[in-house]
């Protein structure tokens, strides 16, 4: 396990050298730490199209549909090669775990299914090529049938249509979630896009998942979607998210179609009387991040403090997150960084920026839980976290990794951060 970013000691040991207890090495190779998501598993193709071969086969400019799994043959079979801007190894879940599996260097586990049979060349095997080899894929489901594929089509002037043939990633059976992979994970990673069909056999595989995670004291950490598939489901998802989630990742028009509200803080703090913690993205206004900590463990920013909708919203925000119930005077916390750099020069492809980010945040966890079960005497675990950071520090992590993703045209981390950010003082890790 990597732990998160290129950091200073007095962050990590807010405590000081005093008392501190150094890692055994012997411990640290016998103690496994990963997280777990459950996903179904696609291939994204992006393509140059007309806006008569959209007419050709009924699309509807724009919008997003699902097509059945001919149609989408066919229109494959029409394009020409030069059409065929990108194949990418896909889905929010997939890009999230690959990219914490490269920031982490460490292990991750996929549930989900897969073609049974796969060829040299074909969608199934290209999504093994471009998944990282730390994400196991061991515990996937193989099914008769072909993988799902999400087409995206540019038109020539830019606009974006969608579509999706389902294959079989919505078959993943209940016998296939394994309760002890789950019971041994730093944290549970699903989306709200399993819950769209309850008849649907993931469906019912992701609620055993999550009775297992609450069960066993997992963290689930929910990705929404889209807005409109919480229009289509909000009373639904906020009762499950009170139920079952502990980290809500979101961007502005999901947080709007959740709380009501399109102000970003009042939007989270709406939200975490839902759950725990929430990673917010707000595009070119960067990323904010909203949480609890018990008041005797709260800790005043350094920075300069900040009124918006909330006033001194960042007061706390060098406080590491902590489950509601776990604090006896909770105190809500708020952070807001702007873009990394002011983002990226050219920005080709906006696509697995927020998965990136959740990685990151992913990874804090991730640490904190690894960290505790090496040194559970350590001052660190004084009381009982959910972050190894401050969420003023994650969400620096979370931007440079978002960053980085945007930087390329491709929505999974080709390689991690660098050791040494040669246009960054030190200064910018600082608490």
């Amino acid at each position: 396990m990597k732990f998160p970013g290129r950091r200073k000691t007095k962050h990590y040991f807010p405590v000081g050298s005093h008392g501190r207890i150094p890692l055994d090495q012997t411990l640290e190779k016998n103690n496994e730490s990963y997280i777990t998501g459950i996903e179904q598993l696609l291939i994204d193709i992006e393509v140059n199209v007309s806006d008569e071969f959209l007419k050709e086969f009924g699309i509807s400019k724009g919008q997003s549909m699902v097509l059945d799994d001919r149609m989408v043959a066919s229109i494959l079979t029409r394009l020409e090669e030069e059409q065929i801007v990108a194949e990418f190894a896909g889905g929010t879940i997939g890009n999230t775990l690959h990219n914490y599996s490269v920031l982490t260097d460490d292990r991750s586990v996929l549930l989900g299914t897969i073609s049974e049979t796969m060829r040299v060349g074909d969608y199934a095997f290209n999504y093994v090529c471009n998944t990282s080899s730390h994400v196991s894929l061991s515990y996937l489901q193989p099914v008769d049938g072909d993988l799902a594929k999400a087409i995206c089509f540019v038109t020539p002037d830019k606009e974006r249509t969608f579509c999706i043939s389902k294959g079989i990633m919505n078959e993943l059976d209940p016998s296939y979630v394994n309760e002890e992979v789950i019971k041994g994970s730093s944290a549970l990673l699903i989306t709200a896009y399993l819950l769209r069909d309850e008849n649907a056999p993931i469906f019912h595989s992701t609620m055993k998942a999550v009775s297992i995670a609450r069960e066993y004291n997992v963290p689930v950490v929910l990705t929404m979607g889209t807005s409109s598939l919480i229009q289509e489901k909000h009373d639904f998802l906020v009762e499950f998210i009170k139920n079952y989630v502990n980290v809500a990742a979101m961007n502005d028009e999901e947080a709007k179609a959740l709380s009501g509200t399109d102000d970003p803080l009042l939007a989270g703090t709406k939200i975490l009387e839902m759950t725990d913690l929430v990673l917010l993205t707000v595009g070119s206004q960067g990323l904010y991040m909203c949480g609890y900590v018990d008041r005797e463990a709260a800790r005043e920013t350094k920075d300069q403090i900040h009124s918006k909708s909330i006033a001194e919203y960042n007061k706390f925000e060098y406080s590491r997150s902590m489950k509601r119930q776990d604090c006896k005077d909770p105190v809500k916390i708020y952070t807001h960084i702007n873009p990394y750099m002011g983002g990226p020069g050219a920005i080709t492809n906006t696509n697995g920026a927020g998965d990136a980010a959740l990685a990151a945040v992913l990874h804090d966890i991730a640490a904190n839980a690894f960290h505790r079960k090496l040194q559970p005497s350590s001052p660190k675990h004084s009381a009982p976290f959910l972050t190894y950071s401050s969420i003023h520090q994650i969400s620096k992590y979370a931007n440079r990794v978002s960053f980085e993703v945007l930087s390329q045209n491709s929505p999974r981390l080709s390689r991690g951060l660098p050791d040494r950010e040669e246009n960054l003082k030190d200064a910018y890790w600082d608490l």
